[in-house]
């Protein structure tokens, strides 16, 4: 059966790479993604169904525009874009950089759209969610400021995110499915831009290519034994590769106290609130 599936940030590294597999699978894939002139270089290369829409995660105001303008329903989600251990930054709505595109951006358009899914939210975290800590208050700022702290934050929180989601689906009945996927150690743009000596140690050692790290994320989006709230990750050592299997992730990522306090924060910092499951 051929899927339609949003998949941000589709121009390089793991999104290019699941487009790519998901297009000769014969599925209508579109790319969600800030540099719209780039994803059509990106699809040109692709054989399949592609349609390119701009959205830039790190402005509410895109994410907005770009949920108005899907005025179709879709069959999966993959929220892939994201930062990687970048310096000190914030989104044009004022956010840490980290938490702004790789949950809060995220969070506000899966609201956006949540009733136009029929089939699955594929959230994307990493290994490092499990160095993540939220502290007592989101809304300060952070006083110091350490790029992988700041990542590995936001990593949490979107695990928090994706096991919250899929509680609130069960709840109101809905068949629809959140399931979170992380890639293992994988050579994405982000890995090769970092080249500082902790950046190297917190990858863990060699990266495997992009082929075998998308493959968690394809699992997540098309398997059809797939159940809502789990974790798919490579199968080896530490997660860091291998295969796509369901894995384990911190006991942090499972505290539903904690998963409510961020939905709650998440909803009054971008004013978007989730409607109805319907």
């Amino acid at each position: 059966m051929s899927l339609t599936v949003i998949v941000t940030g589709a121009t390089s590294g793991l999104g290019a790479q699941a487009t790519r597999a998901l297009a000769a699978a014969g599925h209508r894939v579109i790319m969600a993604c800030r540099d719209p002139a780039r994803a059509r270089s990106v699809a040109s290369t692709i054989k399949g169904d592609l349609e390119v829409r701009a959205i830039d995660l790190a402005d509410l105001t895109s994410v907005h525009a770009f949920a108005t303008h899907l005025d179709e329903e879709v069959d999966v989600l993959i929220n892939n874009a994201g930062v990687m251990g970048v310096p000190r930054g914030t989104t044009a709505d004022g956010f840490e950089l980290h938490l702004g595109v790789n949950h809060l951006g995220p969070f506000a358009l899966t609201a956006l759209i949540i009733n136009r899914i029929r089939g699955r939210v594929v959230t994307v975290t990493s290994g490092l969610h499990h160095l993540g800590r939220l502290p007592a208050d989101l809304s300060l700022p952070l006083r110091r400021y350490h790029r992988w702290p700041a990542y590995s934050r936001s990593k949490l929180a979107n695990l928090l995110f994706a096991y919250e989601l899929q509680r609130r689906l069960a709840a109101s009945g809905r068949r629809t499915i959140s399931v979170a996927a992380h890639p293992g150690v994988t050579a994405t743009e982000g890995q090769r831009r970092d080249t500082s000596l902790q950046g190297k140690l917190l990858a863990g050692g060699r990266a495997q290519p992009p082929e075998m790290g998308a493959l968690p994320l394809l699992y997540a989006a098309t398997a059809p034994d797939i159940t809502g709230g789990t974790l798919i990750g490579p199968d080896g050592f530490l997660q860091r590769n291998g295969h796509p299997a369901v894995v384990r992730s911190s006991r942090r990522s499972h505290d539903p106290a904690l998963a409510t306090r961020l939905w709650n924060f998440s909803e009054h910092a971008t004013g978007v609130r989730y409607p109805p499951l319907v």
